[in-house]
C-alpha cells in the first residue's frame, strides 16, 4: 500500500510555538515544499481544542512556553485523543527534553536551531508512517465491514433457500461425514416411523424397517463416491402391509479446506396419484 505526493501533501498540520519568528520560518518552509493545509498558534492553550476540531495528522509542538508548556500539552492531548497516538513532533533547544519527551509520547522530535534539511525530511518521514497507518486502519474497518454484510446476505440467502426448500418438499435434511443427522426440517422422521440411525448402513436392520436393499445399496454407493443425487427413489414395505415411496435428492458439502463434511438435500413423499414404480435402473438412468 502506498501513499501519493497529493495525499502526503494535503495532511493537516499544527504548528504550536510561542515564538512567533519560529511559526512564520515553518509556514514559509511547509508552503514551500507544497503543503496546503497548514495551521498555526503561539497560545500553548489553544493546541488540544483545536486537535479536537480537525484531528491533525502532524503537530509540530514546542516544549518551553509560557503558561503551558509542551508536556502538558502532550498529556491534555493524551486525554483527549480517541486512538491513543500522539502526532507530535517535538521542537526543542534542549538536548535532556529529547528523552523525557518521547517518553510522554511524541513521536519523534527536531532540535533548535532548525536544521532546515533535517525539518523537512523528519516532517515527511513522519507524515508517511502516519498516514500509512490510518489509511490500513481504514481499509481494515471498510474490510470488516464488507465481511460482515457479506456473512449477513450469505446467512440470509442459506434461510431464503431452506425456506424454498422446504415450501417445495417434505423435508430438508443434513447429514454429517459419518451419515448422522445433523439438520431435519420437516416431519421425515415420524413420517418415516423410524430413528435417524435406521438409515445407516446395516442391511439387518434396513430389513427389517421394510427397506428395498437393492435401491438403498446404490444409494450408499453415491454416497461414497461423494456424487450428487437427483430424484432418487427409494421405497420401504412397512408391516402392515402398506407401502411408502420417496423422491429424494442431495449434494455433498465440502468445508473451506475441500474436505468433505457430510451431504445436504430434500425429500418428498410420493402419492399414489403421483408415483408409476421405478426400478432401479430408472433411478441409474436419471442419475
Amino acid at each position: 500500500m502506498m501513499l501519493s505526493h497529493t495525499e502526503i501533501r494535503d495532511a493537516r498540520i499544527l504548528i504550536v510555538d510561542d515564538k512567533e519568528a519560529n511559526v512564520v520560518l515553518l509556514m514559509q518552509l511547509l508552503a514551500e515544499d507544497g503543503y496546503t493545509h497548514v495551521s498555526s498558534t503561539t497560545n500553548p492553550l489553544e493546541a488540544c481544542l483545536l486537535h479536537r476540531q480537525n484531528r491533525y495528522d502532524l503537530i509540530l509542538l514546542d516544549l518551553q512556553m509560557p503558561g503551558m508548556d509542551g508536556f502538558e500539552v502532550m498529556a491534555g492531548l493524551k486525554a483527549d485523543d480517541p486512538e491513543g497516538y500522539l502526532p507530535v513532533l517535538v521542537l526543542t533547544a534542549e538536548p535532556g527534553h529529547k528523552l523525557r519527551a518521547l517518553q510522554s509520547g511524541a513521536k519523534d522530535f527536531i532540535s533548535k536551531p532548525f536544521d532546515l534539511v533535517e525539518v523537512r525530511t523528519r516532517i515527511h518521514n513522519m507524515l508517511e508512517v502516519r498516514l500509512l497507518y490510518k489509511k490500513i486502519r481504514d481499509y481494515n474497518q471498510t474490510l470488516e465491514q464488507t465481511v460482515a454484510e457479506r456473512t449477513f446476505e450469505l446467512r440470509e440467502s442459506e434461510a431464503r433457500y431452506r425456506s424454498l426448500a422446504e415450501l417445495a418438499s417434505d423435508w430438508y435434511w443434513e447429514q454429517d461425514e459419518n451419515g448422522r443427522f445433523t439438520a431435519v426440517s420437516g416431519p421425515v422422521l415420524d413420517m418415516l416411523g423410524i430413528q435417524a440411525d435406521a438409515l445407516g448402513d446395516d442391511p439387518a436392520q434396513a430389513q427389517d424397517s421394510g427397506w428395498h436393499e437393492d435401491e438403498r445399496a446404490y444409494l450408499r454407493a453415491t454416497i461414497a463416491a461423494r456424487q450428487p443425487f437427483l430424484d432418487f427413489i427409494f421405497s420401504r414395505d412397512k408391516p402392515d402391509g402398506t407401502h411408502q415411496t420417496f423422491r429424494v435428492s442431495g449434494e455433498p458439502m465440502f468445508n473451506t479446506a475441500c474436505r468433505f463434511v457430510g451431504y445436504r438435500g430434500i425429500g418428498v413423499e410420493l402419492t399414489p396419484t403421483t408415483y408409476h414404480r421405478k426400478t432401479t435402473e430408472n433411478a441409474h438412468a436419471i442419475l
